[in-house]
């Protein structure tokens, strides 16, 4: 195998399984176990790959509750809400949008009581002045990554 699309073909079978050994990396691609650690090490050190972690279904360990939260922001605040709410380890994502609101943010709860509460304390600061909530009826899908595509010539 030529080392063309090399790179993607390794990212696409990391994402099939993370835990694959670099052994069964290289038999797979047919390139050699340095090969293989040498083009992950790049991959690593360029921020291609930003880890191996595992994927949890939040639902399974009692947080059964997902709001999409959309916040106006004043002024030039924006900074100092989003770190805020990213350093929320119950937020799994934050944005910065464009549109009627500045930032979406989206959070797994144990219960609605809890969402209520974040709401509340988002609500406590003075750079916050509204906030439209929405809880998630059914995850038709989540976090899901996909495949690089790789240019087969």
């Amino acid at each position: 195998m030529t080392y063309e699309n090399l790179d993607a073909k390794l990212v696409n079978e990391l994402l099939g399984n993370g835990r694959t050994s670099l052994r069964s990396l290289g038999e797979e691609l047919d390139v050699s176990v340095t090969t293989v650690s040498n083009h992950l090490s790049d991959l690593e050190d360029d921020g291609v790959i930003e880890g191996y972690t595992p994927r949890v279904d939040y639902d399974a360990v009692g947080y059964d509750v997902t709001a999409v939260v959309q916040l106006p922001v004043e002024g030039n605040a924006l900074p100092d809400v989003t770190d805020a709410l990213r350093d929320h380890p119950q937020m799994i994502s934050v944005y910065e949008v464009t549109g009627d609101y500045d930032v979406i943010a989206v959070g797994k709860f144990t219960d609605t009581d809890g969402m209520n509460d974040e709401i509340k304390d988002l609500l406590s600061n003075p750079d916050i002045k509204a906030s439209n909530t929405s809880v998630v009826l059914n995850a038709v899908s989540e976090n899901e990554q996909f495949e690089l595509e790789v240019n087969e010539s």
